[in-house]
């Protein structure tokens, strides 16, 4: 199954961050390139670096200076991420190119990579929570509100890797065809930002 695969993948990818927990440690991906599971744990990795980064930056100690250098690299980890999510789409559509929709076909409200995407942020909410409820510097109660949330997360992780099995196979069967749209972040463009283009005045 697609979701399962994906699973082990981001969780292998967590795991080997926080062998490191490092945010400027490099990515050692042990997949090859341009396979699916290559983009999955890069996908991941992105991901798991931008969550710590946005620890950081909650710091109220955190220098001024350094918050802003933070809060510029989170603004290009969400590029990073979009561009990611693009790349695993634009690898299934030629997946399916070949794939014709029956006529009644319909467009899902997502594509499957922004499913995979939350599928993989999902990941790592389950296993900082999981974390969390492992803890022996908090008090039972803590530890057992933890432990619901867990609960709650893993439940939601098997509801989501259905629902992308579901999505996946009715793509291969043209009951749902693909259609993507770049995400044109306008903040980040230069061209398209007031702020940006008003310095050039």
């Amino acid at each position: 199954m697609f979701t399962e695969n994906a699973n082990r993948i981001f969780n292998r990818s967590i795991e080997e961050y926080h062998r490191w927990d490092d945010v400027d440690h490099p990515i050692d991906n042990p997949y090859t390139p341009g396979t699916i599971d290559h983009l999955l744990y890069h996908k991941n990795w992105i991901d798991t670096v931008q969550w710590h980064l946005e620890d950081i930056i909650r710091d109220p100690a955190i220098d001024p200076a350094e918050a802003l250098c933070i809060k510029r690299r989170i603004d290009k980890s969400n590029q990073d991420r979009t561009d990611m999510v693009e790349y695993v789409d634009s690898y299934l559509l030629d997946k399916y190119k070949e794939i014709v929709p029956a006529p009644d076909a319909r467009l899902n409200t997502e594509t499957p990579a922004w499913a995979i995407d939350r599928l993989s942020i999902l990941a790592l909410k389950i296993y900082h929570m999981a974390r969390e409820a492992e803890r022996t510097d908090v008090d039972d109660e803590h530890r057992a509100a933890c432990r619901k949330k867990l609960d709650v997360l893993l439940s939601q992780q098997v509801d989501l890797s259905r629902a992308i099995e579901e999505l996946i196979e009715d793509i291969e069967a043209g009951r749902k065809y693909m259609k993507t749209y770049k995400q044109m972040k306008m903040y980040n463009d230069p061209a398209l930002n007031p702020v940006l283009y008003g310095q050039k005045k």
